[in-house]
């Protein structure tokens, strides 16, 4: 059955780590995605066959490169640049995540390639956008989400911020944006005949999911100055983590007033139920009530394991979560259910697990039917589509370009 987006070519250009998951979730839907490497990147002229099965187990493993191709083009020489020129001209999508001015000295900016190819949709993914006071400063999530004001609310008051995992500037703001934009870019080829350049900022997209908290309504509502002791800091009963018999953890997300009744009910402390939630809790501190309630809670979730409170909050139709650890995550039946670990049989590096697709479309699902490829495996045939004849590629390869 043929992906929403077979038939639509993506060239990858890109060296951090959110392009190439902003391309693997189009090849996962059916693009056919080719990804510029340089060469020598565990690269093998002679084959799969030939590399160390650790080499080969490392490149299968990077799962953001599946059901993709790769060129290996060394965009500093110009010969390198003339094939991602006459590459680009086969394409209907560029996904590049360099620094604003990177690809316009390797002249493959928006404005060169469009030219060439009118109808390709161009999407530049970085830290504060092609234009703008801070657009040539280097940066990383910390920074980007830092400046987005999200670090500034995590945290308890006085302490330095909780810093989280690098998947809220990269992945959930410039990855996931990076999609949107492209596909929205294609909605509008197939309107207009043309494409666009998509100019997605690390920074941008993530004050744009701040945007969503409830403290960030009330100061738009109310003027309020957001902070981190609204009703999702972990300071409030109904709202928090709780550590269990085993010594294990579990969370609570009764945000509802009627869900934390019902979590009362089940653990019969019906007189906890004054602790649900206040209008108010967007921006005042917990006091008194919460911290009596929580400390009660943490007293009770201390007199069963996390799996047995798990089993009877989820029939008492309470919001709870077992924290489980990554090899937890991937045994969790639901998870299993959802077809979201993947294992495959690798021909070198044996068996590969992976994470599946989260999209689940019911007539063009995506599938995986690719293991991610070692820089260069499909130089030739590549070259050789675009009119490269076997001698000239050998050239190339003597020279170093490809």
């Amino acid at each position: 059955m043929a992906g929403p987006l077979e038939g639509i070519r993506v060239i990858e250009v890109n060296r951090v780590v959110p392009g190439t998951y902003c391309t693997m979730m189009l090849a996962d839907m059916g693009a056919d995605v080719i990804r510029v490497d340089m060469p020598g990147d565990h690269q093998s002229e002679d084959g799969l066959g030939s590399m160390d099965p650790k080499v080969a187990r490392t490149v299968a493993s990077h799962f953001v490169d599946r059901n993709k191709k790769s060129v290996t083009l060394n965009l500093k020489e110009v010969g390198a640049q003339e094939a991602l020129k006459r590459l680009s001209d086969t394409a209907d999508v560029l996904v590049e995540g360099f620094r604003p001015g990177v690809m316009e000295r390797l002249g493959a900016d928006y404005d060169t390639l469009s030219r060439r190819n009118p109808k390709l949709v161009y999407c530049s993914l970085s830290g504060f956008g092609q234009d703008g006071p801070y657009r040539d400063f280097p940066a990383h999530d910390i920074n980007y989400i830092s400046l987005a004001g999200i670090l500034g609310l995590l945290g308890k008051k006085g302490e330095a911020p909780t810093i989280p995992l690098n998947i809220i500037g990269d992945y959930a703001g410039a990855t996931m944006h990076g999609v949107v934009g492209v596909l929205l870019a294609l909605l509008s080829r197939e309107r207009s005949g043309e494409g666009q350049h998509v100019d997605v900022s690390y920074l941008d997209s993530s004050i744009a999911l701040l945007s969503a908290a409830p403290n960030m309504w009330d100061y738009f509502e109310n003027d309020h100055l957001a902070s981190g002791d609204g009703m999702f800091s972990g300071d409030y009963a109904y709202y928090t983590s709780y550590q269990t018999k085993d010594e294990k953890w579990l969370s609570i997300g009764c945000t509802e007033p009627w869900l934390w009744h019902n979590f009362c009910d089940a653990v019969g402390r019906s007189d906890l139920k004054s602790a649900a939630f206040k209008r108010n809790h967007f921006h005042d501190p917990g006091g008194e009530v919460q911290s009596a309630a929580r400390e009660e809670v943490t007293k009770i979730m201390m007199t069963k394991t996390r799996d047995e409170w798990f089993e009877l909050l989820t029939k008492a139709d309470v919001c709870v979560g077992k924290i489980n650890n990554v090899d937890e995550v991937f045994r969790d039946p639901q998870v299993v259910h959802r077809e979201m670990i993947l294992e495959t049989e690798h021909p070198v590096a044996g068996t590969i697990r992976q994470p599946g697709i989260p999209i689940k479309l019911s007539k063009t699902p995506g599938v995986v039917h690719a293991f991610p490829p070692y820089a260069g495996e499909h130089t030739e045939e590549i070259l050789s589509s675009l009119g490269y004849g076997k001698d000239e590629i050998q050239n190339l390869r003597k020279e170093g370009i490809v």
